[in-house]
């Protein structure tokens, strides 16, 4: 089923050099349902890290799209998926946020109770001789684990985690993201639509405008883009002389990642894994942003700071430099999107040309976003526009 807009204006998005989206896009309420059946709920959402539920028997469970799916880590190790779901009479298992631990999963309305593999286990004495237990376990959705993140697909019809991130194991590798540790988390939340964080993610071009502590460490217009084979899109940038890593004095207080070597102890990179996931990947941390659109003008952003334990383990270390460099840098951004929505809802809003050297990485992610919109499912590839760009 195609977005509920206008998709002339939706295709009209996709000529030169492309244009931001339809109002509506940033501002409809029936379109971010839309949205989060589609984008969402038909994609693979990263949902958080591995070690958010690491020890057997750990479960979770987590808002997808328009659906809820709970996570259990199995006596085996190993992460599986359910949606969320009583197959009694339909009660949620656990509410959407909390986490539980324990032998078996019961559901708290009438005590239906399942093996942490999905299997119906008991049933009250009510029902007993009455049921068919081998037909009656959780239904399960697709759930992966990848660079120590836990994937999501709601409506099990994504493909492969694999074919999602083609390209991007390679990239990585050198970072060994799998082994980094949560230093530090924030959240945020901004009266802005989500694509709109994610456009002003890809493009530097207002750094020298609202970045000058980015800019003291970061030439604006560095780096390049990434031609990607899967569902994601970015590109890099570079620090500049004497600079060790993004931090306000410029200087690292963790240590380099163990795999890197030459000029990539001087990038950074800048990765969004369609839809919510942004990863910025820095010589010596990651940080993460997890997308949520809580309403069609309000998203919340968590936002995680990963080092490797070497730096952990240092006498008297302190993420500080990193957190306190993005958190002023993400606020200026927040800034910058609740303004930019403010100006979509006018009924002045008018789209303009992108820059085609600077703003090529949000044509792109503009575009998956369109082509979403009218067939009616997310595009194979990110197919990045073959159009040069120097910066994110």
């Amino acid at each position: 089923m195609n977005a509920p807009l206008d998709l002339h204006e939706v295709r009209a998005c996709l000529v030169g050099t492309g244009t931001m989206l339809p109002a509506p896009a940033y501002t409809d309420e029936a379109v971010l349902a839309w949205e989060r059946r589609v984008l969402f709920a038909g994609g693979w959402v990263c949902v958080g890290r591995g070690e958010d539920i690491w020890r057997p028997r750990m479960r979770r469970a987590v808002r997808v799209g328009d659906d809820a799916v709970l996570l259990v880590r199995g006596d085996d190790g190993v992460l599986r998926g359910f949606y969320n779901t009583c197959r009694h009479r339909g009660h949620e298992l656990l509410p959407c946020g909390s986490t539980a631990s324990g032998r078996f999963i019961a559901c708290p309305y009438h005590s239906w109770v399942y093996s942490l593999d999905g299997r119906l286990h008991k049933v009250p004495v009510a029902h007993r001789g009455a049921v068919d237990s081998g037909n009656l376990g959780l239904v399960g959705a697709a759930v992966a684990e990848w660079q120590g993140f836990v994937f999501v697909n709601a409506d099990s019809a994504a493909p492969p985690l694999e074919e999602y991130l083609a390209g991007l194991d390679e990239l990585l590798a050198p970072y060994e993201c799998d082994r980094l540790v949560v230093a530090a988390s924030h959240s945020y939340e901004l009266a802005a639509n989500w694509k709109l964080a994610v456009e002003n993610y890809h493009e530097c071009y207002h750094c020298t405008t609202i970045h000058p502590e980015l800019c003291r460490v970061s030439p604006p217009e560095s780096g390049s883009s990434f031609a990607s084979e899967g569902l994601w899109l970015g590109g890099s940038m570079e620090l500049i002389d004497g600079a060790e890593t993004m931090a306000l004095d410029g200087r690292s207080g963790g240590v380099p990642m163990r795999g890197l070597s030459g000029t990539r102890l001087r990038e950074v990179l800048y990765l969004q894994l369609m839809p919510n996931l942004l990863l910025s990947v820095h010589p010596d941390y990651v940080m993460t942003h997890l997308l949520e659109p809580l309403t069609a003008d309000r998203t919340r952003v968590r936002c995680q700071w990963l080092f490797p334990p070497e730096a952990l383990a240092l006498p008297g270390f302190d993420p500080a430099y990193a957190v306190d460099f993005w958190d002023i840098t993400n606020r200026q951004d927040w800034a910058a999107c609740e303004g930019v929505q403010r100006g979509v809802a006018s009924r002045g809003y008018r789209p303009g040309p992108l820059s085609p050297w600077h703003e090529s990485v949000v044509f792109q992610a503009i575009a998956v976003v369109a082509r979403a919109y009218v067939d009616g499912r997310l595009p194979a590839t990110a197919n990045p526009p073959l159009i040069p760009h120097r910066n994110r």
